[in-house]
């Protein structure tokens, strides 16, 4: 049995072809699978989420999955990956790390890797059409600063209010053109950097 009520699933691809006048070849394509849930736990206080957590485990795997056959690709083809919730306003920001955090990673990884890397991830609260900048990042090396990147997404129509809005972003490639923190003369970075 499915431990998630999903209303809908959505599926973006983004592929860039030109970047300041510039050819981009081979295009960077970015892909974010979303889904939109019921949230069990809107308009009350609940101090054990494991339904949220149990979510998460289930929408790492499928998620993952959907946004790699809509990129036509593989793991070994995926270099960045990404999360992010959009929590309806009859629900609060640990609802949305419930699913993120401690159980979507694992599968995830199992679709996309070796992924070995953090999952970056963002939150917020907000309504209908609210967007929202999923980052992104290498998923074998952290510190690839020309995987240092975002997607934007939104939905016109969710969250509702007992919603939950959940996002998994896969990338094919950095950002076109980059040129920012690579090659020999590169700083030595610190993770505080």
């Amino acid at each position: 049995m499915s431990a998630v009520r999903i209303r809908k699933i959505v599926t973006v691809v983004s592929e860039t072809r030109t970047e300041a006048g510039q050819p981009v070849d081979p295009a960077t394509r970015q892909c974010a699978a979303i889904a939109v849930i019921t949230n069990p736990y809107a308009g009350r206080y609940s101090a054990d989420l494991s339904e949220l957590e149990a979510a998460g485990a289930e929408l790492g795997d499928l998620l993952g999955r959907r946004a790699m056959a809509a990129l036509g690709v593989g793991p070994g083809d995926i270099e960045s990956f990404g999360k992010a919730a959009i929590i309806g306003e009859n629900g609060e920001r640990e609802h949305g790390a419930a699913v993120m955090h401690p159980t979507l990673g694992k599968p995830l990884r199992a679709v996309v890797g070796p992924a070995p890397s953090i999952i970056p991830s963002t939150k917020k609260i907000g309504g209908p059409g609210t967007a929202i900048d999923c980052p992104l990042h290498h998923k074998e090396e952290l510190w690839t600063f020309s995987h240092f990147d975002a997607m934007e997404v939104s939905l016109p129509d969710a969250p509702g209010a007992d919603e939950i809005v959940v996002i998994v972003a896969l990338a094919d490639s950095g950002r076109p053109l980059h040129r920012v923190g690579e090659g020999p003369d590169a700083p030595d970075v610190m993770p505080d950097d």
